[in-house]
């Protein structure tokens, strides 16, 4: 399909804003401000790191939880409901495991009081849209992982929505089964029969992004803010190895991996100290202390600068294997990045030759610098009369920012990161932490 120029709006996110509350009465911030339009012939991918708020903004633009402000439209109407004119894939399939294909399939069509034989006739011909017939009678645990993806498909068009959102699709497959289930999503969307107007992909893979969409909107983390749009208009089928897919590719990681200027107050004081970013202003990336050594190694044995879209490839990464190690190299200083280069600094060389007790002295004093959970750490437990405080104390004010998993997630990283520095021990059968002395 070709999107033209005033083409029709199916969906738009009117300044959406989504905020949850934590169990101790504070405010998560997801969303901020987001507005943009999926219209009529387009695929439009939402791209970001682990903490951006893409599914989150589906789930909104779906019309199964309401935004904190701003609004969900469906062809200029408000949202208040579950959005008729969606149908999603998820990435966990999310099949009845009593239910044959058929009967799956069906599913949608039940709900909307659809009679017995056109069900059954409209979820065969989805079923041999998708390449699954022969497999009506078949129950979920007697196929593949992409034959049960195919079956989520199927499902969800079956009932011809204008708009198919799907939440990171392909990411519960192999590489191979992935690649070969997008290749025939994307025939299916140029055939004059595809039973659908518009595609909404959450992704974090920024090939998928590339190869499937006409345009890639990319989110920032905490809270996830619209940090660049970009119009692909790359001929389909796209390949790899085009200069012009792998240049657009390169402009992504560069965008994904830059950091934002933190803004500055109109008028500080000529003398006033910089403000340290707090643990939730500024949280730890998840990347444990050996995966970030791994990848400065590789970095220093290729010269110690590094095109990531290459490394990624070589490595058979993804963005949300490599990015997390990239953000923790350069937090600690290890690394710098510029643009969708990663260059190892010389305190990032020291500590990848040196000897194991130099590297965690190195490590020790990074951390504490640059870390601002590991910093906490370290000053609480300095400042208390014996020298340990239960984990419940720094969980209790992580949730003032985070989810109780995530809150969990970042103290489990700071942990990893303070034993390997030997900056504070933790005993997981008290859930203490104590200082090292």
């Amino acid at each position: 399909m070709t999107l033209t120029t005033g083409t029709t709006a199916i969906l738009a996110a009117d300044h959406i804003t989504k905020s949850f509350s934590t169990p101790e009465g504070g405010t998560l911030s997801v969303l901020d401000d987001i507005s943009f339009e999926l219209r009529d012939g387009e695929i439009v991918a939402l791209l970001g790191k682990s903490g951006s708020g893409k599914s989150t903004l589906l789930r909104c633009l779906a019309g199964l939880i309401a935004p904190t402000s701003g609004r969900a439209l469906y062809r200029d109407r408000p949202v208040t409901a579950a959005n008729p004119g969606v149908s999603m894939v998820f990435q966990t399939f999310a099949l009845l495991p009593w239910l044959t294909v058929r009967q799956n399939v069906e599913l949608g069509l039940e709900a909307r009081n659809v009679p017995p034989a056109e069900r059954r006739d409209r979820a065969e011909r989805a079923i041999d849209l998708i390449g699954l017939d022969g497999f009506e009678s078949a129950y979920p645990k007697e196929l593949s992982g992409g034959m049960r993806q195919r079956v989520g498909f199927a499902r969800a068009l079956v009932v011809e929505p204008d708009a198919l959102f799907m939440d990171e699709p392909f990411s519960a497959l192999d590489v191979l089964t992935a690649e070969n289930l997008r290749t025939e999503l994307l025939a299916l969307w140029g055939r004059p029969d595809f039973p659908t107007r518009a595609m909404l992909i959450v992704t974090h893979n920024i090939e998928e992004a590339v190869l499937l969409a006409d345009r890639i909107l990319v989110l920032s983390s905490n809270p996830g803010r619209i940090r660049a749009e970009l119009t692909n208009d790359l001929a389909r089928p796209r390949d790899r190895r085009e200069p012009r897919f792998e240049a657009l590719v390169d402009e992504i990681y560069g965008i994904m991996t830059g950091r934002e200027e933190p803004s500055k107050p109109a008028a500080a004081p000529a003398a006033a100290a910089p403000a340290r970013p707090s643990p939730i202003e500024l949280p730890l990336p998840a990347a444990t202390v050996g995966g970030m050594a791994g990848l400065l190694e590789i970095v220093l044995a290729r010269g110690g600068r590094e095109d990531l879209p290459a490394l990624a490839h070589d490595l058979v990464f993804e963005v949300d294997d490599l990015l997390p190690l990239v953000d923790g190299a350069a937090l600690l200083g290890f690394a710098t990045v510029d643009h969708a280069d990663l260059e190892i600094s010389d305190d990032g060389r020291e500590f990848v030759v040196a000897d194991i007790l130099t590297s965690k002295e190195l490590f020790a004093r990074k951390a504490a610098e640059h870390a601002p959970l590991v910093r906490a750490i370290t000053n609480a437990l300095a400042a208390s009369m014996d020298g340990q405080l239960p984990e419940a104390f720094f969980l209790d004010i992580l949730r003032r920012g985070f989810t109780d998993d995530e809150a969990r997630h970042q103290l489990d990283i700071a942990i990893d990161w303070g034993r390997y520095g030997e900056l504070y021990e933790y005993d997981a059968n008290t859930g203490q932490l104590r200082r090292e002395v």
